[in-house]
């Protein structure tokens, strides 16, 4: 058997390991600066199997020892680009000696343990700047990131995502001794961000480095105080930097997370009755008896540290969940403006429903018609890109009425009020949403001729907003309200093929509608690490479309109508949303979300019974599809009258 098939299986294992259920990403790729915090297996790993990599975390299990055939398990960037759906090969070290002699594809992750910000920069930006070493000799050296791409004639895809981390080894080797020079590393770190929106990056994720003197390797020692303060000294001035920089860049405050989740470490799966900051599992002068790797039950799930620095598996997977719920926010959020845009067409179908049935059988000139029209809808969102699937129920109530100005014309008011909850994500967020609506509409009909017009206001109340995502074995919400308004403006033209006083009618029809729906920003109620500021949002809707409306009459007292269109949506570019981290307010970034089908089908059909001269009842069922696969159903009952 050659080493490249005996490798094989521990590959396999690995990326299984890592393994995740694809979610939506807007991101074409994702390449990783950066130390010891996120290198994907650089160097060889002497105590796994054949061919495997040295991480910087815990053995999967189940003894945890070296020398049993346990692969290393994957650091949190490696878990946040599995859900973000790329491969584990895309996932896997640049500049792995082992992956050249197995004769196997580099990946993307071109951070290296040990590694300084000034290193990090070259791995970026220099000739021969991508070194992998051990006590000096080079087993490994290839050109930066930025070089190569000059030398291959490419260039960034600017959906491509960066994710960096560093600063650490700043401390650890001595470079950082004061304020002055933790303040000149964080700034090397920020070049790092700099070289590459220069060179055309545009989305940027960056750690703010964890307070060393939360670790094992420094708590409870006469430097702890020291190196907690030059800790946030470094993330002071990094963060200043960063506002600098003319990209959207994500902080991932880790820092922050790491003290929420040692407030309350059993939530978070931790062991509640261990020293979590001053023991490891393993390689510290304090290792867990406990849980550590020579302990009663070894367990390095139950610890936060691995060794006297780096997180185990268990505080990969909280960091890793962390930054996936930074950049599936906006998959959610961007759904806000599309809830109250099907409220909106609910609205309109049930208007349209109402016109259509008695259409030909208006009262008497001088008299007014009323109607009260209870319903309910769903409306199920695909998965795209940059946005989740969700299922969105309501109920609604719509009531009105119509005066008769002369053969011809008739006027009317309706007012409609509906309830939604979305439920999306992973984690099933919900979102409420209560919208007033308010439609003055005039009617025309001469002939064969007929025309619809309609005018909407509406006032949006999201009064309940829950952001739900998983950290680690617990999920949080983050919580919010909000208000919103719309208005909307709608026209439709038919001619009748058949003649007025028929049994049937058919009439092909062209309509226009615009919509302008504006949900106004919002903070989040907790000052948690993973709480937002969500900014301003609006959706603009305009749409041509051609259809036909049909009428049966069967029998004196009843009548079916139906309606068949196809619309052409001209406002269909992605959403945009606005964010910041509500603990780190001056890195306002902006990512994509939702984004609009540019085609619609509909159909809606119906009966009418008349009960007596002036009572009628009436029934509707609508169902519309996008080209993406967005759907919208409704059911609705009218009871209308005259007087």
């Amino acid at each position: 058997m050659s080493v490249r098939s005996a490798c094989v299986p521990m590959f396999a294992m690995l990326a299984f390991s890592i393994s995740a259920q694809a979610a939506p990403s807007a991101y074409s790729n994702l390449v990783v600066f950066g130390d010891s915090l996120s290198d994907a297996g650089q160097f060889p790993d002497v105590g796994g199997p054949l061919g495997a990599s040295l991480r910087f975390t815990n053995r999967v299990g189940p003894t945890y020892q070296p020398g049993n055939g346990e692969v290393i398990g994957p650091t949190s960037v490696m878990l946040l680009g599995s859900r973000l759906g790329f491969s584990a090969q895309t996932l896997g070290p640049s500049t792995s000696p082992t992956n050249a002699v197995l004769g196997l594809p580099d990946g993307n992750n071109w951070a290296v343990g040990g590694y300084r910000t000034d290193q990090i920069y070259d791995s970026i930006t220099a000739e021969n700047g991508s070194v992998v070493s051990v006590s000096g000799i080079t087993l490994r050296q290839r050109d930066g990131y930025l070089v190569e791409l000059a030398e291959q004639g490419a260039r960034i895809d600017p959906d491509t995502l960066f994710y960096l981390s560093g600063g650490g080894n700043d401390f650890l080797q001595g470079l950082i001794t004061s304020p002055a020079t933790a303040a000149a590393s964080a700034d090397q770190l920020a070049a790092s961000v700099s070289a590459l929106q220069q060179a055309g990056g545009q989305y940027f994720m960056v750690w703010l480095l964890p307070d060393l003197g939360l670790t094992p390797d420094i708590n409870g020692t006469a430097q702890q105080s020291g190196a907690s303060l030059l800790s946030n000294v470094f993330n002071t001035e990094l963060v200043a930097r960063l506002s600098m920089i003319e990209a959207n860049i994500i902080p991932l405050n880790v820092p922050l997370l790491l003290n929420e989740v040692l407030a309350d470490p059993a939530t978070y799966g931790l062991a509640a009755d261990q020293d979590l900051t001053g023991t490891c599992f393993d390689d510290c002068d304090n290792p867990s008896t406990t849980y550590g790797l020579n302990g009663t039950t070894p367990d390095p799930t139950r610890l936060l540290y691995n060794d006297s620095v780096h997180p185990t598996s268990t505080g990969q997977r909280l960091i890793a969940d962390y930054a996936y719920s930074l950049l599936a926010a906006p998959w959610e959020l961007t759904l806000l403006p599309e809830m109250a845009y099907g409220s909106l067409t609910g609205h309109q179908r049930q208007l349209q429903a109402e016109w259509a049935s008695d259409r030909y059988r208006w009262q008497a000139i001088g008299q007014w018609r009323g109607f009260i029209s209870p319903g309910g809808f769903r409306q199920d969102l695909d998965s795209q890109s940059a946005s989740t699937d969700g299922n969105n129920d309501g109920y609604s109530l719509d009531l009105g009425g119509s005066y008769r100005v002369n053969k011809s014309w008739r006027l009317g008011i309706a007012a409609g009020l509906y309830r939604q909850t979305l439920e999306t994500g992973a984690s099933d967020s919900e979102y409420d949403l209560r919208s007033y609506f308010a439609t003055a509409f005039a009617q025309y009909q001469q002939g064969r001729w007929w025309a619809d017009l309609s005018l909407s206001g509406g006032y949006l109340d999201y009064n309940d907003l829950q952001r739900t995502f998983s950290l680690g074995p617990a999920e949080r919400s983050e919580k919010g309200d909000t208000r919103g308004q719309l208005w909307a403006a709608g026209g439709r033209l038919g001619f009748d093929l058949a003649t007025p006083q028929g049994a049937w009618h058919l009439s092909p029809y062209i309509s226009a509608d615009y919509a302008r729906i504006e949900v106004d920003g919002y903070l989040e109620q907790s000052q948690r690490s993973t709480a937002l500021a969500v900014d301003d949002q609006t959706r603009r809707s305009r749409r041509l479309g051609a259809g036909v409306e049909g009428q049966a009459v069967l029998g004196a007292a009843t009548q079916l109508f139906l309606d068949v269109a196809r619309e052409k949506e001209f406002e269909d570019n992605a959403a945009d949303l606005a964010l910041s981290q509500r603990a780190v307010p001056t890195l306002r970034y902006t990512l994509a979300g939702y984004r609009p089908s540019d085609r619609l089908d509909r159909v809606s059909l119906g009966v009418r019974q008349q009960l007596s001269e002036d009572l009628s009842l009436r029934a509707n069922y609508s169902y519309s599809k996008a080209r993406e696969g967005d759907s919208q159903q409704a059911v609705g009952l009218s009871l209308a009258w005259q007087w």
